[in-house]
Order: structure tokens, then sequence, then C-alpha cells
């Protein structure tokens, strides 16, 4: 459903069929769980997944948004900016074949990344660069599901309300990053 500025609303596990709905350059409000994983993450879910061995979170459908979340000294989330996505695109047409359903970040990705998405039905998701405190504000809970050994590269499950993004690239391969 679109509001008036546009926006369709997305609730989060993103099922096949909203993902279907969702083209390159559609504005969209997340709502519901989503997970948070950074490079030293990446890596260990990457060395499971070569081992044959089960994520330490079932990720199956969900969407891992490439962030290290910030909190202030009462634990409260302060800033929750996207990190470059190309960072984690050795690591991401695994994850995507595993069953991750959509990922958000920012920048464009690898050619190996578009044919994941492709080849899963995915989505990659754009946040905006710079905008860390307005994600913070979109953010109702925060907690470590796993790796918490690796502080703000810990994976959380983040639950979020009204997080906007933009379709990047869309299952299809349609991106906003064509020339």
């Amino acid at each position: 459903m679109n509001d008036k500025q546009g926006f369709k609303h997305i609730t989060l596990p993103i099922s096949a069929e909203a993902a279907a709905t969702l083209t390159a350059g559609d504005y969209v409000m997340l709502n519901g769980a989503m997970y948070t994983a950074r490079d030293a993450a990446h890596k260990r879910m990457s060395s499971c997944l070569a081992a044959d061995e089960p994520l330490p979170v079932d990720l199956s459908g969900e969407t891992v948004y490439y962030v290290g979340p910030c909190f202030d000294k009462n634990g409260n989330p302060k800033g929750a900016g996207p990190t470059t996505s190309g960072r984690m695109d050795a690591y991401a047409p695994a994850l995507y074949d595993a069953g991750v359903r959509a990922t958000v970040g920012k920048g464009d990705r690898s050619p190996a990344v578009y044919d994941a998405i492709k080849r899963n039905g995915a989505l990659y998701l754009c946040a905006i660069g710079g905008a860390g405190a307005l994600y913070a504000k979109a953010m109702v809970s925060v907690h470590t599901a796993a790796y918490g050994d690796l502080g703000t590269e810990a994976i959380r499950r983040m639950e979020v309300r009204d997080f906007p993004v933009i379709v990047g690239i869309d299952q299809h391969g349609n991106s906003i990053f064509a020339k």
C-alpha cells in the first residue's frame, strides 16, 4: 500500500509476494524486524556456509542491514547509518543463496551480487549514507542475536518502524545505478 508521499509500506520479513511487487527506484517504508551485520560477522557466516555448518541465526527470508548501530551510555540507539555494501560483496551471494531475501546498505553492488539477487528473487535496498540519526529514530528495539564478542559488528535483531529505503536492485536485476 502506498502513502501520500509515494512510499510503499512493507512488513518485515519481506514475503516473496511483496518482493515481487517492488521495482528499482521504489520508495519503501519497512516495519518489523531485520538483522544487522557488518564485515566481521559476514566473514564468520561465510566460514559457516563454506564448512556446511548452520548459520548462528536463521536468515531464510530475512533482511540484513549492513550497519553497526551505535548506542549512548544508557544503551539507547543514537546512530544506525549504512556501511558501504561493496565490502560485503564477497559474502553476499552465498547469503542470498542461503535464503536472505534482502540486504540494506549504500552504493552499487558487484556483478556476482546482481546475479545472486536475480537467481534468488531477492532485493537490494538502499539506505541514505549520513542519515544515521534518522535511522536510529526508526529503531524500536535492538538485541544481540549472535557473535556478541564482535561488539558493534555483532549480528543484532533490530525492530524498526517507518524505516525509509529505496529499492536499489529489484529481483529482475533492474537497478537505480544503471547508467
